[in-house]
C-alpha cells in the first residue's frame, strides 16, 4: 500500500519491476531498485516510508470488512494481472471468491433507452444462472441494470468503482450498493475514502475490461466510456461483443461501429455462451414464443422498441382511438408493451 504513496511510481514502472523484485522488497529493500534503473528520489522516498503506519491503515480497513489484495499474491485475479498497468492493490468489499470466477463485463449508457435497460438486465439475468459473474460499473443506466440482472439470478456481481469502496457514487445506487454488497462483491483499485473524480473512471474501466473474459457492450454512442472499455478489451486479447440496435436510437450507433470493427453480434445470452463456448451448468433458459390475439398481433407489428405515440399507432395499424386504447390496455396488461411518457414500447415478451 505505500507503494500508492510514492510520486512518479506508477503502476505500469511497478509492474516492469515486478519482473525482477518481489513488491515487498521494493518497500523493504528500495536500494535494489538502482540497478534497475529507478530514480534517485524515487528510492529516497521509499527509504523514507514509515512502513508500520500502512500495516496499521490495512488493519482498520480489515475491521471495516475491506479487504486488501496485493498484486502478485494468490488472490489476485489471474486475468486482471495480465494487464501492464495492472492496478497495485485491490480493495474489497463482499464475496471475493468471485475473483476466482469467469466473468463477462456488462457496460452501455447511462441515458440508456428502456429497450437497452431491459435488454441489459434479461441477459445478465440469463447469464447468471448459467454460471458467469457479471461486472460492471455500477453507474445508472445499463451498468445498473446488469447488476440487478444479476442480483436477479445468482447475486454474482462485481461492481468496480471509481470511488473508494466505502463511498457510494452515485449516490441514487445506495440500495443496488447494499444488494451487491449482500451476495457480490464491490472494487476499487482507490483507498478508502477516495471520492469520484472525472480521471478515476478510465482507470475504473481497464480493471472492468481486465477482469473479464469478454466484455459486452449493450448501448453506447459513437463516442463514450463503454466503447473505451472495449478498446482496452480488445487491447487485453479477450472477446468484445456488442448489441444491436435501431439505426435511430444515437445509442445503438456505437454498438454498430463496433460490429463493423469486429465484435460478435449478439442478440441473446444465448449467443454469449456460444461465443464463448461456456459450457453452461444448467440448460438456458429460453422464453417459448408468446401467442397472441389475432388483433394484439395486428397491432403489435405496428409498435417497435422504440416509444411510438398512439397517434402514430392508430394511423398505421388504421384502428380507431378508442378502439386502440382498450387494446393497448389488454397489451399492457399482458407485459407484451409497457407506456412510457413518449409512447408505448414492445417489451422483451413482445
Amino acid at each position: 500500500m505505500a507503494l500508492l504513496y510514492v510520486r512518479g511510481l506508477s503502476c505500469r514502472d511497478v509492474n516492469k519491476l515486478l519482473t525482477h523484485v518481489p513488491l515487498a522488497h521494493m518497500v523493504t529493500e528500495p536500494e535494489c531498485l538502482q540497478c534497475y534503473g529507478v530514480k534517485a528520489d524515487i528510492i529516497g522516498a521509499l527509504s523514507a516510508l514509515n512502513i508500520a503506519n500502512y500495516k496499521r491503515k490495512i488493519q482498520a480497513f480489515k475491521h471495516q470488512g475491506i479487504d486488501v489484495i496485493a498484486l502478485g499474491t494468490s488472490a489476485y485475479p489471474e486475468l486482471l494481472a495480465e494487464l501492464s498497468d495492472a492496478p497495485l492493490l485491490l480493495f474489497c468489499r463482499g464475496n471475493t471468491q468471485l475473483l476466482k470466477l469467469p466473468q463477462i463485463a456488462m457496460v452501455g449508457s447511462r441515458s440508456a433507452s428502456l429497450a437497452g435497460k431491459r435488454c441489459a438486465q434479461e441477459i445478465a439475468q440469463q447469464l447468471s444462472a448459467e454460471g458467469l459473474t457479471i461486472t460492471s460499473g455500477m453507474a445508472m443506466g445499463v451498468d445498473a441494470m446488469s447488476h440487478q440482472g444479476a442480483l436477479m439470478a445468482t447475486g454474482q456481481t462485481v461492481a468496480v468503482l471509481g470511488t473508494g469502496v466505502d463511498i457510494c457514487y452515485p449516490r441514487r445506487n445506495k440500495a443496488l450498493r447494499d444488494d451487491i454488497l449482500a451476495n457480490g462483491l464491490l472494487v476499487s483499485e482507490f483507498v478508502p475514502t477516495t471520492p469520484a473524480r472525472a480521471m478515476h473512471f478510465p482507470r475504473r474501466n481497464r480493471i472492468i475490461a481486465g477482469l473479464s473474459v469478454a466484455t459486452l457492450v449493450v448501448e453506447a454512442e459513437r463516442k463514450s466510456g463503454s466503447l473505451i472499455t472495449a478498446e482496452l478489451a480488445a487491447d487485453y486479447n479477450r472477446e468484445v461483443m456488442a448489441i444491436p440496435g435501431s439505426i435511430n436510437n444515437p445509442y445503438a450507433k456505437g454498438c454498430h461501429k463496433l460490429i463493423k470493427e469486429g465484435a460478435a453480434l449478439v442478440e441473446s445470452a444465448k449467443d454469449v455462451l456460444q461465443e464463448l463456448g461456456f459450457s453452461a451448468q444448467n440448460g438456458l433458459y429460453i422464453k417459448s414464443e408468446p401467442t397472441y390475439r389475432e388483433d394484439e398481433n395486428s397491432i403489435l407489428r405496428h409498435i417497435g422498441y422504440e416509444p411510438t405515440c398512439v397517434d402514430d399507432i392508430a394511423s398505421s395499424a388504421e384502428v380507431p382511438i378508442t378502439e386502440l386504447l382498450t387494446q393497448l390496455v389488454d397489451l399492457e396488461l399482458e407485459g407484451l408493451i409497457e407506456s412510457t411518457s413518449e409512447g408505448y414500447v414492445k417489451t422483451g415478451g413482445g
